[in-house]
């Protein structure tokens, strides 16, 4: 622990300097580079903030902040949590008066957070972002007062394996009867090592399962197909997160090998729970849609502070920069840092560059929810620009904004770097993208199915019908089961 503390006292140490420089001599003394190891990570994630977070300008002056006021209570990392809710509540978007990173939950930014997880382990959700699983591989969904279901079941998992698949009634878990009041029992009963769950796998058949929690390997492609819309060829995609690009391409490639196949003109790509992932996986997956003909023309541009920019952020300098094996890389003969990288627009504006062999897509229809989030609203916004495109659902979270990992004790830190927009400057869905036909979450029907209400709607649109022949409200649907990963992580960032 000795060793830890003189790490952070060393990275405090460095940034005084820096610190007096913008105080000008005019403000009181920055905060002292001692302390226990709670209050110089305190510290140092204020330090970060003060110049690679993308509202930095908004967060006060050291000594009007105090980040070692957040060193109560024993739990550390709750107090570090506390700090980051804090640092994002600075800046307010003027077209809702409320801060960008409202959440509407305590001590819980919208898009920033820190966990005890690795850089290079991927982000934990239900399934980590390396698609590696170590649960039962579903959740549990109720829409109003209706009977729970299973709404999603990753593939290679215990209840895959099981023969468990999106739609099915749950009757019972752990022979207790359940209903769409039952969140907190189902909750708990989902973080145990073991859960008995009868279902309904026939219409009125009950069947009884048992799972146990095991580690697998599953795949971000929940379910491909090709369906039928009036004549049409329609390829239907449910994909459940942006993994890393090494682990996921095989299954997008495949899935659209059979899409170039079958010589689709529509497309259905279902988000409705992605919360996001890496914008490499994302780009990937808009150059397999979009066509040839759109070779070269700009997909996004990615915006981060003009500190970044400009290369005034020497706080960087204690971040080791990895190449994509993570190996450390020489550069100008030292170890690069995250210093020593281009945050200029120009480097970080991207073009597409044609995937794959499937030219013949006219529209793409995304089926979408209040889960949609981060590299899946990128795919949709670098779309719009470029083809015919349609949202089919609910509204989507709203996050067009990004970031890279920092390290700072032994915690990951992921502060909102970048702001993202399209090729005709649209970037501003804060509060999330509107749909154009609403439709309901149909958790009594599997992925695909083109029996399930928002497949239903998109295919009617296909054929013709604007509205997708929906009409009356949309009923909420309450999950029950782990949270998925939220988020967009650069992983790309270039060298000077």
């Amino acid at each position: 622990m000795k060793k830890r503390n003189s790490l952070i006292q060393l990275l405090f140490l460095s940034m005084l300097l820096f610190a007096c420089k913008k105080n000008n001599g005019s403000d009181p003394p920055p905060t002292p580079a001692e302390g226990s190891r709670e209050q110089l990570t305190l510290d140092s994630l204020y330090l970060y903030a003060q110049q690679i977070y993308l509202w930095y300008d908004a967060i006060p002056a050291v000594d009007v902040f105090k980040p070692r006021q957040y060193a109560t209570g024993s739990d550390v990392f709750y107090n570090y949590q506390r700090e980051l809710y804090a640092i994002t509540q600075f800046k307010i978007n003027p077209l809702t008066g409320e801060p960008y990173e409202y959440s509407g939950f305590p001590n819980h930014p919208k898009y920033s957070f820190i966990t005890e997880e690795s850089l290079t382990g991927g982000r934990k959700g239900t399934i980590d972002l390396n698609d590696k699983g170590d649960d039962f591989g579903l959740g549990l969904s109720a829409a109003g007062d209706a009977d729970v279901r299973i709404n999603i079941v990753h593939p290679a998992s215990p209840a895959a394996n099981a023969g468990l698949t999106r739609g099915m009634k749950v009757l019972t878990v752990n022979g207790t009867t359940v209903n769409a009041s039952s969140g907190s029992f189902i909750m708990a009963a989902l973080d145990r090592a073991t859960v008995t769950l009868t279902v309904e796998k026939s219409i009125g058949v009950p069947s009884t399962v048992t799972l146990t929690k095991a580690d697998y390997t599953s795949s971000a492609v929940l379910k491909d197909t090709v369906l039928n819309a009036g004549g049409q060829k329609v390829g239907y995609i449910a994909y459940s997160r942006f993994s890393s690009l090494p682990v996921t391409q095989a299954a997008i490639d495949n899935a659209f090998s059979r899409f170039t196949t079958a010589g689709v003109t529509s497309l259905i790509v279902d988000l409705r729970y992605n919360g996001g992932g890496f914008t490499e996986s994302a780009e990937y997956m808009i150059n397999q849609i979009a066509p040839a003909s759109l070779n070269g023309k700009v997909m996004y541009v990615e915006y981060f502070n003009n500190l970044l920019q400009n290369g005034q952020a020497p706080i960087l300098k204690q971040q080791l920069y990895r190449d994509a094996q993570g190996n450390p890389v020489m550069w100008n003969d030292h170890w690069a840092t995250y210093a020593d990288l281009d945050f200029s627009v120009a480097t970080n504006t991207f073009k597409f560059s044609d995937k794959g062999g499937l030219n013949t897509v006219k529209q793409v229809v995304f089926i979408v929810s209040g889960s949609t989030a981060s590299a899946s609203e990128l795919v949709i916004n670098s779309l719009k620009p470029h083809m015919p495109v349609k949202l089919v659902g609910a509204n989507t979270y709203g996050k067009p904004v990004g970031f890279f990992g920092i390290s700072i004790d032994k915690y990951t830190v992921y502060l909102s770097n970048f702001y993202m927009q399209n090729a005709n400057g649209d970037g501003d869905y804060f509060h999330g993208m509107q749909v154009d036909i609403p439709a309901e979450d149909d958790i009594r029907h599997d992925f695909g199915d083109p029996g399930e209400t928002c497949v239903m709607a998109s295919l009617n649109y296909i054929k013709g019908h604007p509205s997708g022949l929906r009409t009356g409200p949309v009923e909420p649907v309450v999950h029950m089961g782990p949270a998925s990963f939220n988020g967009m992580i650069e992983s790309r960032l270039k060298l000077r």
